[in-house]
């Protein structure tokens, strides 16, 4: 979701933030575990990652404001589009903010962003089968439509659990939002409600499950936290380092061992880190519990090297917000 006030911050922020050499040396894996870029100039609205497990090493994203219901499949290993999805059966989007993989190779898309901070009586979830065949085509989705028990809300963040197919849905909010958990199937012929079960402590621009199922990654623009998902019943493990700036998606990588973290812009970075809390077939790093460095590889020196600068930085955000809110 891009406005004035994100557009600034996102601005502030690089000029604010050194990027560690560690996340900037440009060694990328050919399965796109070490990171990529997103070459494709019709993706500059990058707001959603999801690793496919039918096509390793390939990477679903989405633009969050685009002339059609499209997603676009990019290889890893090359930050190149390798097929472009268009949705049939579905209206015109309003603001897709998420993406995720489901069972059964099933992919849902969260038309959940509310630019106007809550005023859309419902908005909508996508579900599709993800293509055997990577090539420019179109599917048939399926078209869901949302409420929340209490209230519509903006939301950027949508995961789908990998063991039941349950989707569930975290509202962006200043203050911390809320893990909203949607019905055990979901209905294409009736409302879908999703009730509240559980705070989240962060200002949420996306999330994703571990391929077991075990943890839930959290992400916003000025850091992260994992969850023990615990039944839904979830217990904050941990906080993660994230790439600061207008950062919009998260997503384990399909063996669970790594993070990826993307930002939006043309040309958009996707960050690796190592999964916190032992997420697949990588090492478990030590020390564990809340440290500020768990799981990404690079300790404490990512917040050495920008510490003073997001002191400044995120004063100077939100005087920036308090203006435009008076405007």
């Amino acid at each position: 979701m891009r406005g004035p006030f994100a557009l600034l911050a996102s601005a502030l922020l690089v000029g604010a933030l050194a990027v560690p050499a560690s996340a900037a040396d440009g060694s990328e894996g050919g399965d796109g575990s070490d990171g990529f870029t997103i070459t494709d100039p019709r993706i500059t609205e990058s707001s959603g990652l999801a690793a496919s497990r039918l096509h390793p090493g390939v990477y679903w994203t989405h633009n969050d404001q685009d002339d059609g219901p499209y997603l676009y499949a990019v290889d890893g290993g090359t930050g190149r589009t390798v097929a472009r999805i268009a949705l049939s059966g579905v209206g015109k989007p309003r603001d897709v903010e998420a993406i995720a993989v489901g069972p059964g190779n099933r992919i849902f898309v969260g038309d959940i962003g509310d630019n106007l901070g809550g005023t859309w009586p419902h908005v909508w979830i996508y579900e599709l089968p993800e293509p055997k065949e990577l090539k420019d085509q179109t599917v048939r989705a399926t078209q869901y439509v949302v409420k929340y028990e209490d209230g519509a809300r903006d939301a950027e963040s949508l995961v789908v659990h990998p063991k039941t197919g349950r989707v569930y849905i975290i509202d962006k909010q200043e203050d911390g939002g809320h893990l909203y958990e949607g019905p055990a199937e979901l209905s294409a012929s009736g409302t879908n409600v999703f009730r509240r079960t559980a705070a989240v402590d962060l200002w949420a621009t996306d999330a994703a499950f571990s391929p077991d199922g075990r943890r839930l990654a959290v992400r916003g623009y000025f850091g992260g936290i994992w969850y023990d998902w615990n039944d839904g019943d979830i217990r904050r493990k941990g906080r993660l380092n994230v790439p600061l700036g207008q950062g919009e998606s998260v997503t384990y990588t399909a063996d669970g061992s790594k993070l990826l973290l993307g930002m939006e812009g043309a040309d958009s970075p996707v960050r690796a880190q190592e999964a916190p809390g032992g997420g697949g077939e990588s090492r478990t790093p030590s020390g564990g519990g809340d440290s500020a460095g768990a799981g990404d590889g690079t300790g404490g020196d990512t917040l050495k090297v920008g510490a003073l600068g997001l002191v400044v930085a995120c004063a100077a955000l939100f005087g920036l917000r308090r203006l435009f809110r008076r405007s």
